[in-house]
Formats: C-alpha cells, structure tokens, sequence
C-alpha cells in the first residue's frame, strides 16, 4: 500500500452518504484501496496522520478562467460595461508566458482549497494544459471560440484558425496521464458567435467524442437579446443547432426560462452556478431548485479570480446554500449536503469523471482532501458535512491529493515552484499586462 490515512473522519458522499469516524484510507496505484474502520493489514509505505481531520472528496470547480488570475481585484469595483472594456484591454496584451503564469498561480490556489479538478474555459489552451500536466491537478480545458462568420463566407473547419488550434490541442493533450487531462470543445456564448460556428464546433465534438463548454443565459437581458435576433431563447436555439447532443456544461443559466430548463435537462446538459461572481456582478441568481427538478446536473464554479476574487470552492459552497434559502425564505430550501453533492459528485458527473471521481470509494481515484478540523471556528462538532459547507474555509484545508499523489500538505506545493511562479507573474506578466510599453 502506497499511502494509509489513518484515524480520520471520512465524509464519503457515496450513495448512503455515509460518514465514518475513526477511519482508515489506504492508497494504491492512483486509486482508493481500502476504507474502513480498522487497519489494513498490508504496512502502507506512506502514513498520513488523519487525528482532528475530515476526509472528503476532492472539489470540482466545474467552471473558471485561470488565466485571468493576474487581473485578480483590478475591476471590482467597475460595472459590468466598464470592466468588460477595461478586461478587453488588458487580454489583448497577454501572451502564452504571461498566461501560462497566471495559470499556475490559479492552479497553486486551487490545490490550496481543496480542489482536485477545474473546467477551464478561456484562451491560452495548450499553456494551460502543460501547466496543468507539470502540476498533476485534473482539467477540462475548452477554447472558448467566438466569431461571427459571414453566411457567404467559405468557412471550413480545417483552415479556420480557432478550430484549427481545437484540433491541435485535442490531438496533443486529450486523454493525457491516462484522462488526467480532456479537452472540451467550446464556444465563449451563443450571443458572441452564429451558427456557422456552433454546428461546426458540435459536430467536431460528436465526431471526437468530447464535451462541450459554454456560457449559456447569463442575464435575463442576455435571454431577451436572443428572443429578439431570433424568436428563440438561447437554449432552444442551440439545440437547434446540435450543441446540446453532445455532453454539455454550460455556466450562467440565471434567465433560463422554465421551457429552456426542461429542453437542457432533457439534453442531460450539466448548469454551472457562479453564485459568488454573479453576486459580485450584480447578476439575479440561478434557483437550484428548479433546475434540479427539470433534469439539469447542477455543479458549482468560481468562474476566474477576476470574477470571484479567490478562487475558494468552499465559500461557493456556503453560499449557493444561503443564496437558495433567501431566495425561498425557507431554511430547508438547500441542505448543507446538497451543496456538497454540488461540488462533489455532480461536478465529477458534470466533467464526464463520474465513474471514477466525486465519492470516497473503495476502486474510485485517490482525490482526496483533509480538512483541518481543530481550529476554533469548526468547534464543537455536531454535523460534519453541516460544518464542512457553513463553517469551513478554504484556508483550513491542510493536504490535497490528486490520483494517489500530494499536490499540497501544509503549505508546501511539491509539484509549484511557488517562488518562481510569484517572480514570473510579478516580473513578467503583471508589467506585461499592465505596462503603457508593450
């Protein structure tokens, strides 16, 4: 045995939802070997000390852009027309070392909270994808095309330049370190591209076998918008035009109408909530809820530092559950489970790791995180997934494993040279973005 947790609380989030105290975990080859409440008589190479902490499966953040770390607090305080100008300004400085950077200080920030795997959606793909590879955290990676192709322009999958650069990626990265890695295919938004590009983009994910990742009725102007150009609402435009026949994960989801619901959850399509950086932005929010009831996997993102602020999943956690229950004005509308079943087991499902990722199981991969459990503020006890969504932190995550290895414990990052990442994003890419020279 490689690794043996031992003497945890473990919050298995398996069908039975099991919580188990005084527990053992042991590791083998990437994957969960053994759990139970004795020792394993096998002598594990690794122990891990498990007194005073909570065991849980690794967070899904099913939606963010890392790269955009660097533009971290920068428009917080613009409006959503403003910072979108000012965000346009910055981007069209950014190259492949100042993103790939940016990258790897939002994937340090990821391991740092608990989160084990991350649906990226943005530019910059193959730098994203060798940050994610050299640091051993789970991705989807999707470009996030966009253009408005003329109708009497010859387009053709094979020379346009953003499918083009889909296709390299999914052909050097797909499928990497045995699907540590997958590349989606994509569309930044129904209202920033047409037809032309969707039906293209669809077919190449049907044909390749990949999902698809899009931002998808963010606001009820964004629905309205769409009505008007085209007598439909976004989700049943899309449909029309085959994007919903292959797995699909679309953020936003906030002005969908209770038909475009039903139409996505017939799909089986994935909702990803951004309640943080919606509320930041001023958004209405998306009622969880009625999404679930209609058939929708709901799974929980951050959507990028810029957005969000941070990058921590548990404080999304909390309050997409305090968001529902104020929307209904019933402290019943959302249990504390639901919302880890959220960030857990429904992001697992939303990426296409379901088999293998989202519970702690005995044959599922090694994704596991403990949560420190004796700092002041998660005492006393009485519920552990309670805690674990209405008090925990991000902060108080004190190891995060990915596929049987270590990625951080206790404030080291053995696979980030974080001294190096701080002097590459703080010597390079924040004058690189910033600076009035080019």
């Amino acid at each position: 045995m490689d690794t043996l947790i031992s003497n945890v609380t473990v919050v298995t989030m398996n069908e039975k939802m099991q919580v188990l105290f005084g527990a053992y975990i042991g590791v083998q080859d990437g994957k969960i070997a053994y759990i139970g409440n004795t020792a394993p008589q096998e002598q594990p190479a690794t122990i891990v000390d498990g007194t005073g902490m909570v065991a849980m499966p690794g967070l899904v953040n099913c939606h963010t852009h890392l790269a955009t770390t660097a533009l971290r607090s920068y428009l917080d305080d613009s409006s959503r027309r403003d910072a979108l100008t000012e965000q346009l300004v910055r981007e069209a400085k950014m190259d492949n070392r100042s993103a790939k950077a940016s990258v790897l200080m939002g994937i340090a920030e990821c391991l740092r909270f608990g989160i084990t795997s991350v649906s990226d959606l943005y530019y910059y793909p193959d730098v994203t994808a060798e940050a994610v590879a050299e640091t051993g955290i789970k991705a989807n990676i999707a470009l996030s095309a966009y253009r408005f192709i003329d109708q009497n322009e010859e387009f053709d999958f094979e020379t346009d330049e953003q499918c083009r650069e889909l296709c390299r990626v999914k052909e050097k990265w797909h499928g990497h370190d045995n699907g540590r890695i997958r590349i989606d295919a994509g569309i930044y938004a129904e209202y920033t591209s047409n037809y032309l590009l969707w039906e293209a983009m669809a077919d190449y994910a049907a044909e390749e076998g990949l999902g698809f990742q899009l931002h998808l009725a963010a606001s009820q102007q964004e629905v309205d918008s769409c009505l008007d150009r085209t007598g439909l609402e976004p989700g049943e435009l899309l449909a029309c035009h085959r994007v919903f026949n292959n797995p699909t994960t679309f953020a936003g989801g906030n002005g969908l109408s209770e038909s475009d619901k039903a139409l996505l959850g017939k799909k089986k399509a994935s909702m990803v909530i951004t309640p943080m950086a919606d509320a930041k932005s001023g958004l209405t929010p998306a009622l969880i809820g009625e999404s679930v009831k209609a058939g929708l996997n709901v799974a929980l993102g951050t959507g990028g530092a810029l957005e969000c602020g941070n990058l921590d999943l548990f404080e999304v956690m909390r309050y997409s559950a305090l968001q529902e229950r104020n929307a209904r004005g019933d402290a019943d509308a959302l249990p504390a489970a639901a919302a880890l079943m959220m960030a857990t087991v429904c992001g697992a499902r939303a990426q296409g790791r379901g088999e293998t990722c989202g519970m702690l199981k005995e044959g599922m991969d090694a994704d596991i995180v403990l949560v420190d459990f004796s700092a002041p503020h998660l005492m006393p006890c009485h519920n552990v997934p309670n805690a674990l969504v209405f008090s925990a932190k991000g902060g108080d995550v004190a190891m995060t494993m990915v596929n049987g290895k270590i990625l951080y414990q206790n404030g080291q990052f053995p696979t980030i040279d974080l001294k190096a990442v701080v002097e590459e994003l703080t010597g390079y890419a924040i004058p690189k973005l910033f600076g009035e020279k080019e």
